[in-house]
């Protein structure tokens, strides 16, 4: 099984995010919560560089971290998945290994 990535800062705070998806491997998967929601956005600066990921690994994002923000689903990049906590914790269990990315 893939390892699943996992990133909680802002990318335009923080290299947390560009430094995870220059390093993933194929079948991997990346999950962004907390301020690394707004790395799934349509029309930002980083949106280029996740769709390229989104070619060899799966992204999910956390939509409560979304909600919490005050941004929607709609606001999404296309294939990226939006996952409860429930969904966070199955990619937790269904991944070999966890990186978390700080």
């Amino acid at each position: 099984m893939a390892m699943l990535h996992t990133v909680n800062k802002s990318p335009f705070e923080n290299r947390s995010l560009d430094s995870c998806l220059g390093r993933i491997k194929d079948g991997a998967a990346v999950l962004l919560f907390e301020d690394a929601v707004y790395g799934a956005m349509k029309g930002t600066a980083v949106a280029g560089k996740v769709q390229s990921a989104m070619e060899k690994s799966k992204v999910y994002v956390l939509g409560p971290d979304l909600r919490a923000r005050g941004m929607s689903e709609d606001q999404v990049l296309d294939g990226i998945n939006v996952v409860d906590y429930g969904g966070f914790v199955d990619l937790v269990t269904e991944h070999d290994n966890v990186q978390a990315w700080l």
